[in-house]
């Protein structure tokens, strides 16, 4: 939580900034009605939380019901939502209890673990010990189920834009 707390939000052209604005108020409003939201459903904001203008800080929540918005929905906040799980295939089955399955972190020392969580997760792509937003552009990024239809990165951007045609010439005879 000191980590989070300790992140610098302000202008992104800083390069001491980690943390930009969101993409417009409304954004930053509809994420502080779902915090207050999870909050008044007995979940506890432990850093952050508090809308300011454009700005939402880094958020760590503890305790928030799954079926609170901040949990059942895309946020595209910096807020991070906090579960206990009893074991690893646990924690994967209540991933994928979302009907949404954009990207995943999965942190752990375990190759096997990595690996297992590469097959059973249903989401777009799987990142092992770094945050799921994570990305280059030569690598697809994008999900299944509810978040979304198709990739981002250069080569499925131009696949995407691209009509497939096809000629079939017999030869005469």
């Amino acid at each position: 939580m000191a980590a989070a707390a300790a992140l610098r939000v302000g202008d992104p052209m800083d390069p001491e900034t980690d943390l930009g604005p969101m993409v417009d108020e409304l954004a930053a409003s509809r994420t502080q009605r779902w915090v207050r939201e999870a909050v008044d459903q007995g979940a506890r904001v432990l850093v952050g939380g508090r809308a300011d203008g454009g700005w939402f800080p880094p958020t760590v929540i503890v305790d928030a019901d799954p079926t609170s918005q901040v949990c059942s929905e895309e946020a595209f906040a910096p807020i991070v939502v906090a579960f206990p799980f009893s074991d690893f295939e646990d924690a994967l089955a209540q991933i994928n209890a979302s009907r949404y399955g954009l990207q995943a972190g999965v942190f752990t020392g375990d190759l096997a673990n990595a690996w297992r969580a590469f097959g059973a997760l249903e989401v777009g792509g799987v990142i092992v010990n770094d945050v799921p937003t994570y990305r280059v552009d030569h690598m697809p990024y994008g999900g299944v189920k509810d978040s979304g239809l198709g990739r981002e990165g250069l080569r499925w951007s131009i696949e995407d834009m691209t009509e497939l045609r096809l000629m079939v010439v017999a030869q005469p005879t």
